[in-house]
């Protein structure tokens, strides 16, 4: 059985990161706006998907979430002292290189058991407008395989955050967009993973195109 929600300890660590380092970031230096918090079940196991253009990705949506989101991670990072523990509890699980499918699967259900809601970007990788081209039905397999609910969110704006050649990011304006919750998929069954990902791909467009 699930758990309702994430460890206290990572609770924790997510609002103190949240409030002292996260949050001054998007709302002042970038300007974040955010809809749609209400939208967010605050508890129980969520998968929520995103498009992705940028390393700031991760903690602006889980910060706009008001819950921690647990990403996936490189399994380097899980051999070194302290930070394991840091990004463990900050909700990072680890992947292997060369068996990212079934590693972040297996990863991801664990989170969703022990009451996580689960970031997965529906593209599977960062694209340069921030649009996604060819959405993938990892995340729809992973909703239905664990039967918790989808909830779409579109991320504007993070593409411009650094430019090229640079290593100082840019005080670029961000808006996230919070889409409705979609249930489930009820089978694992090809076409209804892909009738359900073309669904999250289309509300995600939807909200990026009303812009900042």
């Amino acid at each position: 059985m699930s758990r309702s929600r994430e460890p206290f300890a990572s609770l924790m660590l997510y609002r103190a990161f949240k409030w002292s380092i996260v949050s001054p970031v998007l709302h002042g230096y970038l300007r974040g706006r955010v809809y749609g918090t209400e939208n967010v079940p605050q508890e129980g196991p969520l998968v929520v998907v995103s498009n992705h253009a940028s390393d700031f990705d991760p903690p602006i949506l889980s910060c706009s979430m008001r819950r921690p989101v647990a990403f996936m991670a490189k399994e380097e990072l899980f051999r070194i002292p302290l930070l394991k523990q840091g990004i463990e509890l900050y909700g990072a699980y680890p992947v292997k290189r060369g068996a990212a499918d079934r590693s972040a699967i297996r990863a991801a259900l664990k989170c969703l058991e022990e009451g996580w809601a689960v970031g997965l970007y529906l593209g599977g990788t960062r694209t340069p407008d921030a649009r996604i081209t060819e959405p993938k039905q990892g995340a729809a397999w992973i909703a239905a395989k664990a039967k918790v609910p989808i909830l779409p969110v579109s991320l504007w704006g993070t593409e411009a955050i650094f430019k090229k050649g640079s290593a100082i990011p840019r005080p670029v304006p961000v808006t996230v967009r919070i889409g409705q919750v979609i249930d489930p998929p009820a089978s694992t069954k090809r076409e209804e993973l892909e009738a359900l990902t073309q669904h999250c791909a289309e509300a995600i467009h939807a909200l990026h195109d009303f812009g900042r």
